[in-house]
């Protein structure tokens, strides 16, 4: 009772923040009031050694109305959804979500803010900004209230996204306590950043077709994502999709007894990573992983005294997905015998002797998304011409330079003490 009393006071009081949609926190309000009062008849009746027939369906009201009242303010809170949406990722089986909108089929034809920014105000924003709850009295739902903003005034200053309030929120350091989203709630990508920045630059329009608008490179790449854009289950590419048979246990064994770590790369799953980074590589262990060269999809040969023959063998492990080979003594000739793993998607190949000219026998390796050459023999001269012949793989050149920020902390350490 006393309980109920407290909640009404401090509850009418948070009403009156304007952050919550009326409707609800009216009915949330006297659904409440409702609660109080019952049970102060409850426990009047109670004291009342006579009227004690009525305590059990008076306490059956009051259960009921308490559920009521409680979904009502979990509602206000977190959303309408706070019950049905933890129960559906409960019941899925996909742990991994792309976005939650459906896939543009020509997203040229789309209309910039119904398809493109919409969306993610609805997945990111909606719960603290839309028709339930308006934290900062701001709502997303519709241009009217977008433009309007909320009680610190407007978010969006049309054709000035550096300027935009909305923008420096979600640019904030996610421990920041004014960062938008909250850190509990998903997070806005940074292809919707650069979004929300291109749709704000160019006018922040209600009306106009994605096609109407200037596109950069970045722009056009980003829009392209929203066209294959769906809530199916990611698909790691770096595993092939194909079922395989479990592999030879006897040759998984011998690798482990001399060292080698050899785990399944998911559960479920056939598919295996060998790793090499503490056991001492010898033939014979190389050859055991051609009793594995259908399910060995990843392999680390990083910082072993290997050599070119190695290469030969690994050309017979057709599943390969991921090599790593960085620090070795492998040359352009080893790289030849890569050159039909038409499944390798990442190559490391730091710290070795190859050239552009052994790395150029691997131009026809479609699915090689990333290469990683710092520290090699590749001329600077050259960089240009391999990003043109590998046109969709990532080259990482290493040699970054990371400058100091004036948020970062540096640790100033006394000089040694010379005896």
């Amino acid at each position: 009772m006393i309980s109920a009393i407290a909640a009404c006071v401090t509850g009418y009081i948070l009403s009156q923040t304007g952050d919550y949609d009326t409707d609800t926190v009216n009915l949330h309000q006297w659904m409440g009031i409702s609660v109080a009062f019952v049970s102060i008849i409850t426990y009047f009746f109670y004291k009342k050694r006579s009227l004690r027939k009525w305590q059990l369906p008076l306490a059956f009201v009051l259960v009921i109305l308490i559920f009521i009242t409680g979904h009502l303010g979990g509602s206000l809170t977190h959303g309408s959804d706070y019950l049905t949406q933890p129960l559906e990722d409960l019941l899925s089986d996909d742990s991994l979500t792309a976005f939650k909108r459906k896939p543009i089929p020509d997203v040229q034809e789309a209309f910039v803010y119904g398809d493109v920014i919409a969306p993610i105000f609805q997945e990111k924003c909606y719960t603290c900004h839309g028709k339930s709850k308006q934290k900062g009295k701001l709502r997303l739902e519709d241009s009217v209230s977008i433009l309007k903003g909320g009680k610190d005034g407007v978010v969006i200053i049309p054709n000035k996204s550096a300027e935009s309030e909305l923008v420096k929120r979600i640019m904030l350091p996610r421990e920041d306590e004014h960062h938008m989203a909250p850190n509990e709630k998903p997070q806005v990508s940074d292809n919707e950043i650069t979004l929300l920045k291109w749709w704000i630059d160019n006018g922040a329009s209600f009306s106009k077709k994605v096609k109407q608008l200037q596109q950069p490179e970045k722009i056009k790449s980003a829009l392209l994502s929203l066209q294959n854009a769906s809530r199916e289950k990611e698909v790691d590419l770096d595993v092939p999709q194909t079922p395989v048979e479990k592999a030879d246990e006897s040759a998984i064994q011998k690798l482990k007894d001399s060292g080698v770590v050899v785990i399944p790369v998911s559960q479920n799953s056939n598919y295996l990573s060998v790793n090499f980074v503490t056991a001492n590589i010898n033939d014979k262990s190389i050859s055991l992983l051609l009793l594995l060269k259908k399910q060995l999809v990843w392999l680390q040969l990083n910082n072993k005294p290997i050599n070119d023959s190695v290469l030969s063998t690994l050309a017979e492990c057709t599943n390969l997905t991921k090599v790593e080979l960085a620090h070795t003594n492998i040359t352009d000739k080893g790289l030849s015998f890569l050159k039909d793993l038409k499944q390798l998607r990442i190559l490391n190949l730091v710290g070795t002797k190859i050239t552009t000219s052994g790395l150029m026998q691997l131009k026809d390796l479609k699915n090689l998304q990333s290469l990683f050459l710092f520290q090699t023999n590749i001329n600077k001269d050259d960089w240009a011409e391999i990003k043109k012949v590998f046109p969709r793989t990532s080259i990482d050149s290493g040699g970054y330079i990371v400058p100091l920020l004036p948020e970062d902390t540096i640790i100033v350490k006394p000089p040694p003490v010379k005896n």
